[in-house]
Parts: structure tokens; sequence; C-alpha cells
């Protein structure tokens, strides 16, 4: 049995990733056909993936419209929603006022609440997603707080939908920061323009940062929550320090890469019964073309980054079942 609240979590996983590609295509300074190609077909195979798991999660059940007390709303409900709104005040604090920069802040959140505090370590990991905002767009941490009010009670109502698909977290996140934006006027930031000629460097490191959280996470055992914070915390410190020095990265591309390690760790997060190895490689070099087809989207915005990562996890999932629908002999066809 579902209720509209379910309905409404599948709903905001769905239009949060599409209203983050809408807005790419807006910000261009004008249609470059390759980009919005690349888009286009990544949300219409994504949207196969999303058919399916509307499907699945509530394919043959039946709709109470009585709402949280009959969907099973209680107090460990409450504690996960306070756990993402505490989340998304220490990150913000952390990266803003502590100067450890958004990437650090939310990677050592990750960690630190993964080993001390477990039970909470998911909604915590997502509302430090939250507390990535920059305070260009964000410049106070009472909107970051209301965002993380929102993200809270859409982490409690998407519990049925998307489980084990990397990405999913930030995407909870970036639902509450767009939210927030309308709801208070809000204004982004301003739009920089993607790094295209470092393509192929972003992809490598997409790639390898998503399997090794997945190897991490599951061969090292140390779980997603952690794994993915340590991938975090070794680019937000790694990269930087390659900038020092005579041959040295370019302090944007230090970032950007950082970033793409990071984005690519929520890919790495995904569970061995939603992609393979392989498949989550796939997704993971698609996240760094993706990260930088939408760089000028929802300009400091938390959670953007794990919408990257769920759009390519779902954009992979699509083709996987369009290939086993087309492949006779995976149908059990003659």
């Amino acid at each position: 049995m579902y209720g509209p609240v379910q309905i409404a979590g599948y709903a905001a996983l769905v239009v949060t990733p599409v209203a983050l590609v809408l807005s790419a295509l807006a910000g261009l300074p004008e249609v470059q056909v390759g980009t919005v190609g690349v888009q286009a077909g990544i949300v219409l195979v994504g949207g196969v993936a999303a058919v399916l798991e509307r499907r699945r999660a509530f394919g043959g059940s039946s709709v109470d419209a009585s709402g949280l007390e009959e969907t099973g709303f209680d107090e460990t409900d409450a504690i996960d929603a306070l756990a993402v709104v505490v989340g998304a005040v220490v990150t913000f604090l952390a990266s803003v006022s502590l100067g450890l920069g958004p990437v650090v802040a939310s990677a050592l959140v990750g960690v630190l609440a993964g080993v001390f505090v477990p039970r909470v370590a998911v909604p915590a990991y997502c509302g430090s997603f939250v507390g990535m905002a920059s305070p260009s767009a964000f410049p106070s941490l009472e909107y970051v707080a209301a965002a993380g009010v929102i993200s809270g009670i859409a982490y409690v109502a998407t519990t049925e939908s998307f489980d084990g698909v990397g990405g999913k977290l930030g995407t909870i996140a970036l639902c509450g920061c767009l939210a927030t934006v309308v709801l208070t006027g809000l204004e982004y930031g301003t739009p920089t323009a993607p790094q295209w000629g470092i393509a192929a460097v972003v992809v490598a490191v997409a790639v390898v940062a998503a399997v090794a959280t997945l190897l991490a996470s599951v061969r090292l055992e140390l779980g997603a929550v952690v794994a993915s914070g340590l991938v975090g915390v070794v680019a937000g410190v790694a990269f930087p320090a390659a900038g020092i020095g005579v041959s040295a990265l370019a302090p944007e591309t230090a970032s950007t890469l950082a970033a793409v390690a990071f984005c690519a760790s929520f890919v790495g997060m995904s569970s061995v019964d939603r992609l393979s190895t392989a498949g989550v490689a796939g997704a993971g070099g698609l996240s760094g073309l993706v990260f930088l087809a939408v760089t000028p989207a929802v300009t400091g915005a938390g959670g953007k980054l794990g919408t990257i990562a769920f759009v390519s996890c779902l954009a992979v999932l699509g083709a996987l079942e369009l290939s086993r629908v087309a492949d006779p002999r995976r149908n059990g066809s003659t």
C-alpha cells in the first residue's frame, strides 16, 4: 500500500533531474545542437529507468489517501528528517565559516557520521549536500536550514523510490534547495562556462572515483557513506594540492576535478543489485560529461553533484533495460 506522500516523493526524484537539465539548456548562450542532443538523449533513456522504477515501487499496490499516519511516518522518520537538517547546517558552517570548502566539508560530515553515528549517517550525508550550497545563492544559514527542512521531508517521502541508485541523496538535497529558491525569491550565483577542454581528464577522474568508491564500499566493507566521504576528502585535498608548484594545475581546474571526483563517488554508492562494476564505471564516466554539460545550471545550489550522479545512473540503467529488451537471448526468445 502506498499513499500520496510516496507518490510525491517519487515525483520529486523524477522532476528534479529534469529541472536541472532544462535549467542547463536555458543557460546556454546559444543553442548548441550537440549539447542539446546529449542531454535530451540522457533524459529519454533515463526516463525508461524512471518508468520501470514506478512499476517496481508501486506496481500492483493500492493507493491510500489517508496521508502520513497510514503511510508509516513515525519517530524514526522524524529523527531522519532532523538529521538531514543538522547535516545541512553543520556542513554549511564548516564550508563557509571554517573555510573548508563544500567538497571537504560535506565529505568529512559523511565520514564522521558513518563512523560515529551510523544510525543516521545516510540522512546526515543527504543533508550535507544541502550544506554545500554557496553563499552567493544562499546568503545566510537560515536559508540553508529551510532547504534542509524541505529536504528532510523529501527524504522521508522518497524511502520507497529508487533505493540503491547512486545520487538519490543529492537529488533530494537539490529538490530542497530548488524549492527554497522558489519560495523565498533567492537568486542563483553567476553561471560559469563548461571546461570542455579538459573533458578527457574529467571523464577519467570520474571513472576512477566511481569505481574506487564502489570497491571501498563493497570489497573493503566500509559502507557507501564512508567510502564516498573518503573519496571526497582525498579529492578535495589532493587536487588543490596539485595546484601548487611549477607544473601546477590551474586553480579552477583543480577545483573542477575535485568536484567531479566527489560527484562520481555518488555513482559508486549504487547498490550492486542495481549496477555492476562495469555499470558503475560507465555511469561514472557519463557523470563527468553531464557535469560539464550542466555547469551553467542552478549555480550555488546544494545537491547538484548528486543529481548529476543520479541522472547518469538512471541513463545507464535505462540503456541496460533497452539492450535487454532488444536482445532476444536476454528475453528468452528464439
